[in-house]
């Protein structure tokens, strides 16, 4: 049996063909690979639009990980700072807090919501209207650690959008 040096690099083999079909074999399966960790699905991306002077709002979205990663951070070019915020009752008072790290567990929907965990655009560098749209930058890490981005792009809805969309 031939190694695969032997395979690929041996001038006397009769089968360039054969050579050829398992050089993009191992190529996809080199590319699957190292495409698959962490898949990060995002749908229904959204801004609540803001008035003048309101310096900062909510952004809101359902994610989902193929194979479970984290959410560690997000940027906005349209505000100086955002956090990843959880919103409870407490009693009868809603609490906000900032949270440094959102796990998406493998194959499990997380719905960024109002009342719920949320992204907070602080300082907003301009307001936001309704048709507007918002370039979020999601930092994420994957089971193993690895460095992930993916880039959104969020509608701005009404002000007084609750998240369902109207038909």
């Amino acid at each position: 049996m031939k190694t695969l040096r032997g395979m690929f690099f041996d001038r006397s083999t009769k089968t360039p063909l054969r050579r050829l079909a398992l050089f993009c074999a191992l190529i996809t399966l080199a590319i699957s690979a190292v495409a698959a960790p962490g898949q990060v699905s995002v749908e229904d991306a959204w801004v609540r639009g803001t008035v003048q002077g309101q310096n900062a709002t909510g952004a809101f979205m359902h994610l989902r990980s193929d194979s479970g990663a984290t959410l560690i951070g997000v940027e906005t070019a349209d505000a100086r700072a955002v956090e990843i915020h959880e919103a409870r009752m407490t009693g009868n008072v809603m609490t906000m807090r900032p949270v440094k790290r959102l796990d998406l567990p493998a194959g499990a929907a997380v719905d960024l919501r109002p009342g719920g965990y949320h992204l907070m655009l602080i300082d907003l560098k301009r307001p936001l209207k309704e048709g507007d749209t918002v370039l979020i930058k999601l930092k994420l890490e994957g089971k193993d650690k690895t460095p992930q981005e993916l880039e959104v792009k969020a509608e701005v809805r009404a002000l007084t959008a609750s998240g369902h969309v109207e038909h």
